[in-house]
């Protein structure tokens, strides 16, 4: 029998618009994984902790599990990988209508995008597909690339 320790604060359980990156180690391979909670087809968004958890689901017939998919292509067992993540928000809170809602989905979804590119650029093998039209903020940007940048490079 394993013994694992999960430490969270609760201000990861807020709804709402984040980024989020993912580190996912086997031996000594690593990728990264960049997403955000805001979704296209709904009004909702909701935490990164209830993201992170559909992304981990290893039911082959999961829905929403998208790093999970990332990890089996690379041939790896979603069970024998250490994950590490780190959250940024909520940049702008939850939306009820859905004219608002797009709009920060638009603008968080610009910053996803610029973030997997500068990872990129960094050398990391950066999962999924990162596009956006809209161009992102450079100061907010820029903050959340150095929080980004010291979070991987202490990765473990």
């Amino acid at each position: 029998m394993k013994t694992e320790h999960l430490r969270f604060h609760g201000s990861l359980l807020r709804r709402g618009f984040w980024l989020y990156v993912c580190r996912v180690a086997y031996r000594r391979r690593h990728f990264v994984y960049v997403g955000r909670t805001g979704d296209s087809s709904s009004i909702n968004a909701g935490s990164p902790f209830t993201r992170i958890g559909q992304h981990l689901n290893v039911k082959h017939n999961a829905r929403n599990n998208m790093l999970v998919r990332h990890v089996r292509r690379e041939g790896l067992n979603p069970e024998k990988c250490s994950y590490e993540v780190l959250a940024l928000g909520p940049i702008y809170p939850e939306q009820t209508a859905k004219t608002r809602h797009r709009h920060y989905r638009d603008i968080v979804g610009s910053l996803e995008a610029g973030l997997a590119r500068h990872l990129r650029t960094r050398g990391h093998v950066v999962w999924g597909t990162h596009t956006s039209c809209a161009r992102p903020s450079k100061s907010l940007l820029r903050t959340i690339e150095k929080r980004v940048n010291a979070f991987l490079r202490n990765a473990r």
